[in-house]
């Protein structure tokens, strides 16, 4: 499949389309989930264009997988969860729905049930404070 420069993720890259940024860097946009699974959900996407992490650059994927465990650090110290899951889907059949390559950072509790996505988006309060607390937390390493 090639990639879609009119893809979601594409155009909050260009700030074409509003999200709840969390942090950019030159390599990387980390955001909000707006249909977050658990409180804190957050999304690490590449700025490079890529469909999945079939044909990302090494390059890419090592500031991608890096600013990734960052964020899982900083959501695990905001939310204090039991766990932290880390989500990555590769193409429709896997349940990719957004066909630019994003990690999830998904803070889990006992008895928190799951699918690969929720359908509910969250209100704008919400995910904003969720955004503030995980900044706090980053800004801390």
């Amino acid at each position: 499949m090639p990639y879609d420069n009119d893809n979601i993720f594409a155009k909050i890259i260009r700030k074409e389309a509003p999200a709840y940024l969390v942090e950019e860097n030159d390599h990387c946009l980390t955001m909000m989930d707006i249909m977050p699974q658990s409180k804190g959900h957050t999304l690490v996407i590449p700025k490079e264009p890529s469909v999945n992490i079939l044909d990302v650059s090494d390059r890419g994927l090592e500031h991608l997988i890096l600013q990734t465990r960052r964020v899982a650090r900083a959501v695990d110290m905001a939310f204090e969860p039991e766990g932290v899951m880390i989500v990555q889907l590769n193409r429709a059949g896997a349940g990719q729905s957004v066909f630019h390559l994003h990690f999830h950072v998904i803070p889990r509790w006992g008895g928190l049930q799951m699918a690969f996505h929720s359908r509910n988006v969250e209100d704008s309060s919400v995910l904003e404070d969720h955004a503030e607390r995980i900044r706090g937390a980053l800004a801390s390493f």
